[in-house]
């Protein structure tokens, strides 16, 4: 009885710190912490979306400005360049996942240098265009919807830029491969929010 009391209170000391948390989820949590950080960058997207439609509907102010024109077409040259991008990295996290490095490498650094080349073009884009965020209502919800977006793309381009340099160092496998996935997804968000923007300042 006295060995089994030992034993007993050996045990208990056996186990330190908290209990296992209890996971009500059955997503994994860094890709649950993503799609709820997506989340609410589609509602800080969506504020600047309502700003934009008040002053272009409710106020009845022509768009784009007497005077102004915007770079449509190059613009959808943009939007055509980051699309792509989508492609590339979809083929990266397929390509890792059979086991093929050379791919998730090629497919990484082609998806950099896309979304490179957009936050260029759209830089010398605002270089360009003809009219300053300061000069009207308009202006400003355009240069702060478009650089919002931009924002997003330069963080997604510093998280591609981690991931290439983990794939050339070879630390993903078929097994490990959470860390291609979850930027991805962000990617391919900025991605889909870029369509929206461009439809909808560019096009409409």
């Amino acid at each position: 009885m006295e060995a089994a009391s030992i034993a007993h209170v050996h045990g208990d000391h056996d186990h330190h710190g908290p209990p296992p948390a209890n996971r009500s989820s059955r997503v994994e949590a860094p890709l649950l912490g993503m799609l709820l950080f997506i989340i609410s960058e589609v509602m800080v997207f969506g504020a600047f979306f309502t700003a934009y439609f008040f002053i272009r509907i409710a106020q009845g102010n022509p768009w784009p400005p007497p005077g102004t024109q915007l770079p449509v077409q190059v613009a959808g040259v943009n939007t055509a360049i980051l699309i792509s991008s989508s492609f590339t990295i979809h083929w990266a996290e397929k390509a890792i996942k059979r086991g093929n490095h050379f791919g998730l490498k090629a497919g990484m650094l082609t998806t950099f240098l896309l979304g490179c080349t957009f936050l260029f073009v759209q830089i010398n884009e605002y270089a360009n265009i003809g009219f300053a965020p300061q000069d009207a209502a308009q202006q400003t919800i355009f240069y702060s919807l478009t650089g919002l977006h931009g924002a997003h793309v330069f963080i997604g381009l510093l998280l591609l830029l981690f991931v290439t340099i983990r794939s050339f160092r070879g630390h993903y496998s078929p097994e490990e491969h959470r860390g291609v996935e979850v930027p991805g997804i962000y990617w391919h968000f900025v991605d889909i929010m870029w369509i929206v923007v461009y439809t909808t300042v560019y096009i409409l």
